[in-house]
């Protein structure tokens, strides 16, 4: 959807498409057809953005294909979706019934890692509507923690810079800007805003900035103003936001029917105790409150006495667009564990996940109306 904030600036508010499994251009097609127009139709928008996840044999034979970019385009177009944003986090086999610590594989050390996140740029420069200001491109916090030392995070650092030449490469060859945001999470090498602040504060900040994904900030028990204030004093762009919800309870044994084998909740309380998983977390009967880094659906409430961190995915919204200027213009919502939640929440059918998604996307769209964010 584009939104309008009062300043005249469009805001783009789409679905990340990492929630469906198909890694080759035929299936990525075909989820236009299943998901995305029956969204778009519900909700009643002629456009309705993707923030597509493209796995890296796609992305690479896309990037390589000029004809394929055209293909991709002219089927989104054709179906009244558009593409500003790309969600690079996931390299690939990212709904394998397995996934955990894989998801963080390869890191920004390596070139496999680069090579991915330029494919994508590349692409991405391709599927920009004509008059979009910019396109972004999501990615890991650098690595998961644990192995990471000084030699690690040169290599890191070399990476980021030929990133960087590499962005401003497509934007000479296209005339598109593309940047890439990095995303804090739990357990990672960047996990926290400050982390953030220090491993980018070399990076180039007119391509490079940060994705914030409002589960994982509620998960590291930051406040969004906080939050927010310390990546403008230092400069850093917030580049995307990633618009979910974490779970969060006073008692955790409520929480025992959310443990599931496909991906890692990593479990935090105030205090700062941590656990990498929730059975690991349930195990160690690490004291609450907690928040698991586990996205739950953003228009529903989880019955008590669990809850969703809905009031600061509010707050967060309320910095980000509801002053003069919004500090941020591509906005995707990243619900991508519906196919893992308890038996009883979870969609049985496409159309009752396409409705589910509906459902959020128009939850998004009503509390920006309330900023004054006109649809």
């Amino acid at each position: 959807m584009r939104l309008l904030h009062p300043s005249g600036t469009p805001l783009h508010v789409g679905y990340c498409t990492n929630v469906h499994p198909a890694e080759d251009l035929d299936g990525i097609i075909a989820q236009f057809d299943a998901y995305a127009v029956p969204i778009r139709d519900r909700l009643g928008t002629d456009v309705l953005g993707l923030g597509l996840w493209l796995a890296a044999p796609v992305a690479a034979a896309l990037a390589a294909d000029p004809a394929l970019r055209a293909r991709l385009r002219g089927e989104l177009t054709a179906r009244g979706l558009e593409v500003v944003t790309l969600n690079g986090f996931p390299y690939r086999s990212f709904q394998d019934p397995v996934v955990k610590h894989a998801v963080y594989h390869p890191d920004w050390t390596t070139r496999e890692r680069l090579t991915y996140t330029l494919d994508l740029a590349r692409v991405l420069a391709d599927l920009l509507p004509d008059d979009a200001a910019r396109g972004s491109v999501s990615t890991l916090p650098l690595a998961w923690r644990d192995p990471w030392d000084a030699a690690m995070a040169g290599q890191a650092a070399r990476r980021l810079d030929e990133l960087a030449a590499g962005l401003a490469d497509v934007e000479s060859a296209t005339g598109r800007v593309v940047r890439v945001a990095f995303e804090p999470e739990p357990g990672c090498v960047v996990e926290t805003t400050e982390q953030a602040i220090a491993h980018l504060a070399d990076a180039d900040h007119d391509r490079l900035g940060v994705c914030v994904d409002l589960a994982h900030l509620a998960c590291a028990w930051e406040k969004p103003a906080d939050a927010l204030r310390a990546l403008r004093d230092a400069g850093l762009p917030v580049v995307k936001v990633q618009l979910s919800a974490a779970l969060e309870t006073a008692e955790p044994e409520a929480l025992r029917e959310y443990v599931e084998p496909r991906f890692l909740h990593q479990t935090r309380t105030p205090a700062g105790e941590a656990a990498d998983d929730l059975d690991e977390a349930l195990d160690r009967r690490l004291p609450g409150p907690w928040r698991v880094h586990y996205h739950v659906p953003l228009h529903v409430s989880p019955s008590a006495p669990l809850a969703a961190t809905t009031p600061l995915l509010r707050e967060a919204l309320a910095e980000l667009a509801g002053g003069p200027e919004p500090l941020c213009d591509h906005f995707d919502v990243e619900t991508y564990t519906w196919g893992v939640l308890p038996a009883a929440l979870r969609p049985q059918t496409p159309g009752q996940l396409a409705e589910g998604i509906a459902d959020e996307l128009d939850f998004v769209r009503a509390e920006l109306r309330h900023l004054g964010v006109e649809a």
